[in-house]
């Protein structure tokens, strides 16, 4: 009866002390990485994707509330497309180009950024050059039916930061697609908006912490530059996890 007893408390103990003792003892998922591997790897190449800066969504007449938050991101895009440029990196302009009789627009979504309309153009206040690549795309990722990842292994990209417009939606789904497509991915802060402050961050806090980690980052521009070495002279710099 008393050995019995033992193995009884044995069996319904011990699982239970090891599972306090891993907790206790072993790094998080996420710290595992810290000071590690969030430093960029030598070989990797990025290329910096733009989303849907258009001159529909930045129409005073259309008092859309994204576009004032949209406007803030101009000047880190210039910046960081600036220096990407310098390194002889690729930089993307993907824009909506939707036909008026689009399935998405049986939705509560209104018909804009069609294509070949002067409001699906890039906004003339981006900076841009004659090697960059326009491309349009016929729904929310710049990955869905496009070209794009032909493209970007031709140049031997294998990491895409994306900025752009919105953060919950046209960012996040080519954020997401890279990933789908073997690229790693970084989440501009500073260079996304979306319709409001709040949405842009719950998008944001949502993806600082994923299972994807580190493929898949939440970084802004200068904590790029610096896991880059762009800035000062650092080649590495712990990010949002």
């Amino acid at each position: 009866m008393e050995i019995s007893l033992v193995v009884a408390f044995c069996v319904l103990t011990l699982p239970a002390a090891f599972f306090i003792s891993c907790c206790s003892t072993k790094p998080s998922y996420f710290s595992r990485y810290r000071g590690q591997d969030m430093k960029m790897q030598q070989k990797d190449k990025p290329a910096l994707i733009v989303i849907d800066m258009v001159k529909d969504n930045f129409d005073d007449s259309r008092k859309l509330p994204i576009t004032p938050l949209a406007r803030k991101t101009i000047a880190p895009l210039n910046h960081l497309s600036k220096l990407f440029r310098e390194q002889g990196w690729p930089v993307v302009f993907s824009t909506d180009a939707f036909q008026p009789d689009d399935f998405i627009f049986q939705s509560r979504m209104h018909p804009h950024s069609l294509a070949g309309t002067r409001g699906a153009e890039v906004i003339n206040e981006l900076d841009r050059s004659s090697d960059d690549l326009w491309l349009p795309k016929p729904r929310f990722s710049a990955f869905f039916q496009t070209e794009l990842e032909l493209w970007l292994r031709e140049r031997d990209v294998t990491l895409c930061a994306v900025g752009g417009i919105s953060t919950h939606f046209c960012v996040l789904t080519t954020v997401m697609d890279a990933i789908c497509h073997d690229f790693k991915a970084v989440l501009l802060e500073d260079c996304s908006a979306a319709y409001s402050d709040e949405v842009h961050e719950q998008t944001l806090n949502g993806y600082r912490r994923n299972p994807l980690y580190p493929l898949l980052k939440v970084a802004t521009s200068g904590e790029l530059l610096e896991m880059m070495n762009l800035r000062n002279n650092s080649s590495s710099v712990i990010l949002h996890s």
